[in-house]
């Protein structure tokens, strides 16, 4: 939706991701985006991706970003949210920081920042 605003963009893409359908969710970034989940290493183009989100989604009955804060200085969207991964038998709330760059309506860059131990021991709960 060219008319959409970068913030717009980035709080459609965080209610979309819900969906876990990695052909919609890929939908939003442009073919040479940048997908950097730190600390763990980026990727590059949408199907690397999907990819990575699909790794980091098998198993996950149901996820959420529930965004708390969201605001924008031009193409760039900063979000505090806490991401919800339910699975079978352990619900993990992470809290995380993200970064996106929107250029011409669609993601061109996303960084995540958040403490990978905080969600392993959630996960060995």
């Amino acid at each position: 939706m060219a008319s959409e605003t970068p913030i717009d963009v980035v709080r459609r893409f965080c209610t979309d991701i819900e969906s876990m359908d990695l052909d919609r969710i890929g939908n939003f970034f442009t073919d040479d985006a940048v997908y950097h989940n730190i600390p763990v290493d980026p990727v590059v183009g949408v199907d690397a991706i999907k990819s990575t989100l699909g790794g980091f989604t098998a198993g996950v009955e149901k996820l959420e970003f529930r965004v708390h804060h969201i605001v924008a200085d031009g193409p760039v969207v900063l979000t505090e949210r806490t991401d919800v991964f339910v699975l079978p038998n352990v619900t993990i709330e992470l809290p995380v920081m993200g970064t996106f760059e929107v250029r011409d309506g669609k993601i061109a860059a996303w960084r995540d920042y958040f403490d990978l131990n905080q969600f392993m021991s959630q996960l060995s709960s």
